[in-house]
């Protein structure tokens, strides 16, 4: 799951943003299931013949020094000391496909460092939860994740930062929580990537490092596995450092459902609309939600809706937000939706042949630091190598930015 990200927006690209965050990544569509997914823009003739991770269109979107690099870092809150180089940024628009194998198109964010070296090693990058298609690295220059861009880039690095599907530039609704989706369309980034790479006569090294944050921590675990199993001919994992990830979901449900996580009526409605879009979690909206809200809930989640526009929409509460049965329902899940979960459950239920370090402060309210224990005793249990990082009391959106820079070291070492 991720990490669900309110901000004030500013008319200025450079105002300071209030994040919250809140992430679900969840479990792959199976026979039966309802994928309601908006369809995709379509792709007829030779178009549907390209292959996935090809390149539609590139647009530049930043041209920046090292020192301007550094005076973006230090705005955000992040340390400075590890940039090396400017960075080049471009939005790429690729082939990917849906929730349901057909083709359609995703953006992202491709950075690269302004240096004379040929071969790259390459991050990929994976956000946490956004509700508003506009909000993500390829198309919002004040974005927390571009600025992450920034500074893998400026070591050194090639980064690949998807949006997912539906996000940015991608047609369609957001199938928030969908692990396969999750898994191709950063995937398919990975190999947009290396095209676009190849086009300026560089080369992406194969070992893929995969970091990312609340969200983007199990969906780091899950593209790993993922690239560790062949899903690529080319790529593999080089290391893993998912940040601050909600990985024992049902737990996360359910206290959002006690109204133990900050803004947790806004992140259990989002994720219970896009869950039902793809799984059918109720028959109608009055079953879930609570008048006047049932009238009105899934028309917020539509991906243009900015975060506080959702949350002025809706009560402070889980409790106000939605029925009393619902509410049990999400704290003691059954049938398909206990299915579900518990795939998400598992993000790190594997042995990785890379390692694996985890970061997450233990003065973390949104997603509690025993999430992370709890990924850690499943890899423990795995005979994986390891490793958890405490942050310091910080909370979750400061988290990432003090985390950052050792997930540059960590990469460092990962030779």
């Amino acid at each position: 799951m991720n990490v669900f990200r309110l901000r004030r927006r500013s008319a200025k690209p450079g105002a300071l943003a209030l994040v919250c965050a809140v992430t679900v990544l969840a479990a792959t569509g199976c026979d039966g299931d309802r994928q309601g997914t908006a369809p995709p823009t379509a792709l007829t003739g030779a178009r549907q013949s390209a292959p996935r991770g090809a390149v539609v269109s590139a647009t530049p979107v930043a041209d920046l020094g090292a020192k301007e690099v550094v005076a973006r870092l230090a705005k955000a809150g992040i340390d400075t000391a590890q940039v090396r180089y400017g960075v080049r940024a471009h939005r790429i628009v690729y082939r990917t496909v849906d929730t349901e194998g057909r083709p359609t198109t995703a953006s992202e964010l491709v950075a690269m460092p302004k240096n004379d070296d040929r071969d790259l090693r390459v991050v990929s990058w994976l956000h946490g939860t956004e509700v508003y298609r506009g909000e993500v690295a390829s198309v919002n220059d004040a974005s927390r994740d571009r600025t992450t861009a920034l500074l893998f880039a400026s070591t050194g690095r090639a980064v690949s930062a998807p949006d997912y599907l539906g996000m940015g530039k991608g047609p369609g609704i957001h199938p928030y929580g969908h692990a396969e989706a999750t898994v191709t369309a950063s995937v398919d980034a990975l190999r947009a990537a290396r095209a676009f790479a190849r086009r300026d006569g560089r080369s992406l090294d194969r070992r893929v490092l995969v970091s990312g944050f609340s969200q983007g921590g199990p969906a780091a675990m899950l593209v790993g596995r993922a690239l560790q199993k062949g899903v690529d001919p080319y790529f593999r994992p080089g290391a893993l450092a998912p940040i601050s990830g909600p990985f024992d979901l049902s737990a996360f449900e359910a206290a959002a459902a006690n109204d133990k996580v900050v803004r947790s009526s806004l992140y259990l409605a989002y994720f219970v609309t896009a869950w039902n879009r793809m799984y059918g979690l109720y028959d109608s909206t009055s079953q879930a939600f609570r008048a006047p809200y049932d009238t009105s809930v899934e028309k917020l989640f539509d991906g243009n809706h900015q975060a506080p526009q959702i949350a002025a929409a809706l009560p402070a509460t889980s409790k106000e937000l939605f029925t009393a049965e619902f509410l049990q329902e999400v704290r003691h899940p059954t049938g398909k939706l206990r299915r579900k979960l518990r795939v998400m459950d598992n993000t790190c239920d594997w042995r990785p042949e890379v390692p694996v370090h985890l970061f997450h402060a233990e003065g973390d309210k949104d997603v509690a630091f025993a999430n992370s224990l709890y990924c850690q005793r499943q890899l423990k249990a795995r005979g994986a190598e390891q490793q958890l990082t405490d942050v310091g009391q910080f909370d979750h959106s400061t988290t990432v930015l003090k985390a950052l820079p050792q997930v540059v070291r960590a990469f460092d070492a990962a030779r």
